[in-house]
């Protein structure tokens, strides 16, 4: 979880952005998956909510206590139960046309995302609800995987139109290692 005290103003952040965001994106590469065509997990960890917290107070010019803590309660979610991993799911289509047609018939896509765990369990998404209406996805979707602190080996979708699964690479494994360490503490 994210505290209040690791978060500075949005000033301060600004001017520490040009080293801040080329270690974030690094970081980001490590926990990037494709699935598919169109889907893409990143795995989040501390440091890349931080940011997002952080580029979220410079992006609106966020000052208030209140409304910065706002922001940490927000994403704090995404961190789930102990032994989660928290995930953004990209639904990467560039085409706006196809894009809205997938997204309308794709609106059950999260309930068949999963992770496999090395024991060989499937774990299932745990997804926010508002994030989708009954006939279209967002394609933008935060969730998490609670394996119970187990490593993910693979992630994968049920879902009869993208059923697909694809193994984690090792450098992708070891980062979500060291998250499953950092994210017991």
């Amino acid at each position: 979880m994210i505290k209040r005290d690791e978060i500075v103003d949005y000033v301060t952040y600004k001017e520490q952005r040009a080293v801040e965001r080329p270690k974030i994106i690094e970081i980001k590469k490590k926990r990037r998956v494709h699935l598919g065509s169109y889907l893409t997990f990143l795995f989040e960890n501390r440091d890349t909510i931080r940011y997002q917290i952080q580029e979220m107070t410079l992006a609106e010019k966020i000052i208030k206590d209140a409304d910065i803590q706002f922001e940490i309660d927000t994403y704090n979610q995404l961190f789930g139960e102990k032994g989660s991993f928290p995930c953004v799911l990209l639904v990467e289509i560039d085409d706006p046309e196809l894009r809205a047609v997938k997204l309308s018939e794709w609106y059950n896509l999260p309930k068949t995302l999963y992770v496999k765990t090395a024991s060989g369990n499937k774990v299932y998404a745990v997804y926010d609800k508002k994030q989708m209406s009954d006939t279209k996805l967002s394609s933008v979707q935060y969730l998490y995987f609670n394996t119970k602190g187990e490593h993910i080996v693979a992630v994968g979708t049920d879902y009869p139109a993208l059923n697909d699964e694809v193994g984690l690479n090792d450098i992708q494994k070891s980062a979500l290692d060291e998250d499953l360490i950092d994210l017991s503490k």
